[in-house]
């Protein structure tokens, strides 16, 4: 956490983090899908990260209830 950073503006930075890691996942994995390759390992990364996005965003609307 950058120390001026509060724990919500952390969360948000968290976030729009996530999304990017999500959508850049699933080119991957429709790259991958295309060219024939095993996506298992992308798929299973990708269910990682869906999964920490969805903690941040609990974690966000908890902070802000």
């Amino acid at each position: 956490m950058v120390s001026s950073e509060t724990q919500l503006q952390m969360l948000d930075r968290h976030i729009r983090t996530g999304a990017r890691h999500i959508y850049r996942q699933r080119e991957i994995i429709d790259r991958l899908t295309e060219l024939g390759a095993p996506a298992e390992q992308a798929l299973e990364l990708l269910d990682l990260f869906e999964v920490t996005q969805a903690l941040h965003i609990a974690h966000r609307e908890r902070l802000l209830t």
